[in-house]
């Protein structure tokens, strides 16, 4: 019998057995703002665990799935404090001239962090993310191609 007829029992229990999120592989390198926002994750979870109405199984099983990514994140963090330098290195904010597909050139700032703090709508992109890669290591003015396209180092800072 195909298990949609199959009747889940009552109660929600179904939600306990909720996965817990994947851990990237890759070394969980924190800026101190990172590390702070895993913390403030941390005690924003915990507290929720103790005004949570045990019947909501649902409710339970994702709070208790999101508290254990967050300690395993933070037992793992490795705090990179920030470096100055002339290299694009974990923590600088860099500033590249990008190629627009229409010929012209587009001005791009970002700051490169962990997994979990990166935000690209917010000017911040993962260690991991292709572009740091391509351009760690490097100073102003050199040229990496990343997807096709130049990237040019106009800035950087720590």
């Amino acid at each position: 019998m195909s298990v949609a007829f199959i009747r889940e029992p009552e109660g929600g229990e179904a939600f306990e057995d909720l996965p817990d999120r994947p851990i990237s592989p890759h070394t969980n390198f924190v800026t101190p703002q990172g590390l702070a926002q895993i913390e403030a994750e941390v005690a924003r979870l915990q507290r929720e665990v103790g005004e949570l109405d045990r019947s909501d199984k649902a409710e339970d099983a994702r709070i208790g799935r999101d508290l254990r990514y967050w300690l395993a994140r933070k037992n793992t963090a490795q705090l990179v404090e920030p470096l100055d330098g002339d290299t694009v290195h974990f923590g600088a904010t860099v500033t590249v001239l990008r190629e627009d597909e229409d010929g012209g050139e587009s001005r791009q700032t970002f700051r490169i962090v962990g997994e979990d703090e990166a935000d690209p709508h917010k000017g911040s992109i993962s260690y991991v993310a292709p572009l740091a890669r391509a351009l760690t290591g490097k100073s102003i003015g050199d040229v990496v191609e990343v997807n096709g396209r130049e990237v040019e180092i106009v800035a950087i800072e720590a």
